[in-house]
């Protein structure tokens, strides 16, 4: 299935505003969450404008180029997720109790999930109004996630902490469990651990793709990760250093055992080049405690590099990390809307493009679609279009205190 993350204040952060007067936000967090998003909609323009019909992770077919435009993405989901969590906890102290934090992780976690279902199904990946057959992803995930969080809250930190690292690395210890092992519980087990398609009734389906195990971990994690940012920066940048390649290093040592901590082992294939890919093509779906690793490790690092400042270069994408979910629900309309038309344009024709990317029900033309050089060129005016509509939005959250604009 193709990816479809995201978010301390967030796609998914909390970012409501608070009654007493509120701290900085941290730019390396905004930072490295625009980074991600930008990232993310080279995957979603890849869906919609490449030429290319096959699986780019399926090493009999791929090439290097296009192994690496799918694989990066990879780091997407998992750092929306933690850094969702570091968000939470973030805004717990910004002055809000325990309670309204509570409350406002359960209202926008339902909110997300809600817009899941509707509009990013509707206006993003189909382009129909059909709910018979729904697909459900990342902002799922992490409506969900922040529904658990919501309780989990109430703990003491370490508690937090411990239950999320208990699930990412234990998690694939239930991995030959089946839903149909659960029998009329089956269906739960496929929303929280196997993904697969839902059948609630005749004519109607649900593709769950981004099961919450352990996606609730990961966002449980970087809640209780969140505390080090109350530290002196010295602590915590040799924390972040030390997580980053503590967590690569664990990385490597279970990749390299192959028994445990994915549902795809590593291989030697046709050549080296092509083995360490495989070594490094971890199970997304649903993710391994290797895919963590592989992606929250590196994350580590970058966040103790920009915690020492922003590089100038880099300054514009902070916009895209302080409205995410503003970003999320407009990314998908363009790029695929944009898809519609450049296809038109040049076949008279786009049906094929009104359904899910990977699902395809009219035949598409074989010069349908770009090589490389052109999805990443369409990537490109994407995120120029995205830049002044995401920081005319971020401006207004900037002067305005509305609650309704913190569910955006």
């Amino acid at each position: 299935m193709s990816s479809q993350a995201e978010r301390a204040e967030s796609l998914v952060s909390p970012s409501a505003p608070s009654p007493t007067a509120a701290r900085p936000r941290l730019e390396s967090i905004d930072l490295l969450r625009g980074l991600i998003m930008v990232v993310m909609a080279l995957d979603h323009t890849r869906d919609f404008y490449s030429n290319v019909r096959f699986d780019p992770l399926d090493f009999e077919r791929t090439n290097v180029l296009l192994f690496l435009t799918r694989w990066i993405t990879h780091y997407c989901a998992p750092n929306f997720l933690f850094l969702a969590g570091v968000g939470a906890f973030l805004t717990s102290t910004r002055g809000k109790t325990t309670g309204e934090l509570c409350w406002f992780l359960l209202s926008r976690g339902l909110w997300l999930a809600f817009l899941e279902v509707t509009w990013v199904h509707c206006l993003g990946w189909s382009f129909n109004f059909d709910l018979h057959h729904v697909g459900v992803g990342v902002l799922w995930a992490i409506g969900w996630s922040m529904v658990a969080l919501a309780g989990l809250i109430w703990l003491p930190v370490k508690v937090v902490g411990a239950f999320g690292v208990a699930m990412i690395f234990l998690h694939n210890a239930f991995d030959r469990v089946t839903p149909g092992d659960l029998g009329s519980f089956g269906w739960l087990w496929r929303v929280l651990h196997v993904p697969g398609a839902l059948n609630p009734a005749p004519g109607w389906s649900i593709g769950v793709g981004y099961v919450l195990i352990p996606w609730m971990g990961v966002m449980a994690a970087g809640y209780a990760f969140g505390q080090i940012y109350s530290w002196e920066p010295a602590r915590r940048r040799r924390l972040l250093l030390q997580l980053g390649f503590g967590l690569i290093a664990m990385f490597i040592a279970v990749r390299w055992l192959n028994i445990y901590g994915d549902l795809r082992p590593w291989s030697p294939k046709q050549s080296t080049l092509f083995t360490l890919f495989s070594f490094i093509d971890c199970h997304k779906y649903p993710p391994s405690l290797s895919y963590i690793l592989m992606t929250v490790g590196p994350a580590m690092l970058v966040l103790w590099w920009l915690d020492r400042g922003t590089p100038a270069l880099l300054r514009p994408f902070i916009v895209f990390g302080r409205v995410p979910l503003f970003y999320y629900l407009l990314h998908l309309p363009l790029i695929h809307g944009s898809a519609v038309i450049v296809e038109y344009l040049r076949h008279g024709r786009a049906g094929w493009l009104f359904q899910s990317p990977w699902a395809t029900g009219e035949t598409i033309p074989p010069t349908a679609g770009f090589d490389l050089p052109g999805v990443y060129i369409a990537w490109a005016c994407m995120i120029l279009i995205l830049y002044p509509v995401c920081n005319w939005f971020a401006k207004l959250k900037q002067r305005r205190k509305d609650a309704w604009l913190s569910y955006l």
